[in-house]
């Protein structure tokens, strides 16, 4: 947890990586939708970048310059589990008014949440854990 933190350390990436999920790649947009200052944006996209969890990708507006814009890599899109836990957590016990957007499924229409699964597929709860120190390497 604490090395993932270390990566991701700001409430700025956090909303930055949920504007990507939700379909963010301009510039623009993730300053318009996170609502932080464009200088806040640019370092923590560039931080983002440095982390391997987003890459820059060139686009361009007809009659426009070539631009920059910005796409999840597999291994920022692999801490989306992550978020819905948190946005599970805060719609539970953060939001006074209850949540403002949820997530569902396209195929059936029916909500999502983050659940815990081991490997053989069975549903987990924190009882069910057990801590194991694993090899060095």
């Amino acid at each position: 947890m604490a090395a993932t933190l270390g990566v991701v350390s700001t409430r700025t990436a956090f909303l930055l990586l949920r504007e990507a999920f939700y379909g963010a790649h301009r510039f623009e947009e993730f300053v318009q939708r996170t609502e932080v200052s464009e200088p806040v944006a640019a370092a923590r996209l560039r931080e983002l970048v440095e982390h391997g969890l987003m890459e820059r990708v060139p686009y361009q507006d007809p009659g426009q310059r070539t631009r920059s814009g910005y796409r999840l890599t597999q291994k920022g899109a692999q801490l989306f589990p992550a978020l819905v836990a948190l946005m599970d957590w805060g719609d539970r016990w953060a939001v006074e008014d209850g949540p403002r957007v949820g997530l569902r499924h396209s195929g059936c229409g029916q909500s999502v949440h983050a659940v815990l699964r081991c490997d053989a597929k069975h549903d987990v709860e924190a009882e069910d854990l057990e801590l194991f120190l694993r090899p060095a390497g």
